[in-house]
């Protein structure tokens, strides 16, 4: 199934306000790992981005295997959305721009330039959210389950 537009805007209308999420991959050995990641976008075709340095064991895994999780969660407003896809390390200096926030130079303290950034390409593969009126996660449509 393809995401569409109103998929994507509903969305990111669900982690809006959420800065970060938990990014869980698969490392070599098996073992799943968590982090907490800010995410520096989702564009119009369902990519989520996030920015991480190149010689991370988080980009190491995704090498070896790029399945991946996000989970994003504000109590505060109910809010609880997760997503499965498959990450990939990309090197793209347009996008970094055009992605960049200045709060990453706590991260990148050289900014777009810092040649140990890359960014993250997580491809939505399936995503699900907390319906308080069901009382459960549901999966969101435009998305495959």
């Amino acid at each position: 199934m393809i995401q569409t537009n109103d998929s994507v805007a509903k969305l990111n209308d669900l982690i809006k306000g959420i800065d970060y999420a938990m990014f869980t991959t698969i490392r070599p050995n098996g073992r799943l790992h968590s982090c907490p990641m800010a995410t520096a976008g989702v564009d119009g075709g369902g990519a989520v981005w996030f920015f991480s340095g190149n010689n991370s064991e988080k980009v190491e895994a995704i090498k070896s295997d790029p399945r991946v999780n996000l989970a994003y969660s504000d109590s505060g407003s109910q809010s609880y959305v997760s997503i499965t896809g498959s990450a990939e390390p990309v090197r793209d200096h347009v996008k970094a721009k055009q992605l960049w926030n200045p709060r990453y130079e706590l991260w990148f303290p050289k900014g777009v330039e810092d040649p140990n950034l890359i960014l993250l390409k997580v491809h939505i593969q399936a995503a699900e959210y907390w319906d308080e009126n069901v009382g459960r996660m549901v999966p969101l449509a435009g998305f495959p389950r």
